[in-house]
C-alpha cells in the first residue's frame, strides 16, 4: 500500500512540474513557500482565489512579468475589494526567483 501511494504523489508532482494541474492540485512549493496561508487554487482565503487570479489575466501578454514583480516585491492595490486592502508581502528574497516564476506559471496555467 505504501507503495501505491508514493506513486500517485510521484504521478501528482510531475503534472504540476508539467503544467497540467487542475483545479484540486496544490504544488507542494506553493505550501511550503507559505503561499497557501493567503491563496487557495478556488476560493479567497485571504488573498483572491488562483483561478480567479489567472482568469483575470487570461490573454495578458504582460501578466507573468507583472506578477513575477508583485510576488518579488508584495504590494496591493490589484485586489482590494477581495483582500479589504491587505496587502500581498514580498516574498524575496525568501522564496527564490527560480521557485517564484514557477509560482507564476503555475497560477496562470489554471
Amino acid at each position: 500500500m505504501k507503495a501505491r501511494w508514493l506513486s500517485i504523489t510521484a504521478a501528482a508532482a510531475l503534472m504540476v512540474a508539467a503544467g497540467q494541474a487542475n483545479a484540486t492540485d496544490m504544488p507542494p512549493l506553493a505550501k511550503k513557500s507559505g503561499c497557501t496561508a493567503c491563496h487557495a487554487i478556488d476560493h479567497k482565503v485571504v488573498g483572491p482565489a488562483w483561478a480567479d487570479v489567472a482568469k483575470h489575466y487570461k490573454g495578458d501578454g504582460g501578466a507573468r512579468a507583472a506578477l513575477i514583480k508583485k510576488v518579488h516585491t508584495g504590494g496591493k492595490g490589484n485586489w482590494t475589494k477581495v483582500t479589504g486592502g491587505v496587502p500581498m508581502p514580498p516574498y524575496s528574497p525568501r522564496v527564490s526567483d527560480a521557485n517564484i516564476e514557477k509560482l507564476v506559471d503555475f497560477v496562470l496555467g489554471l
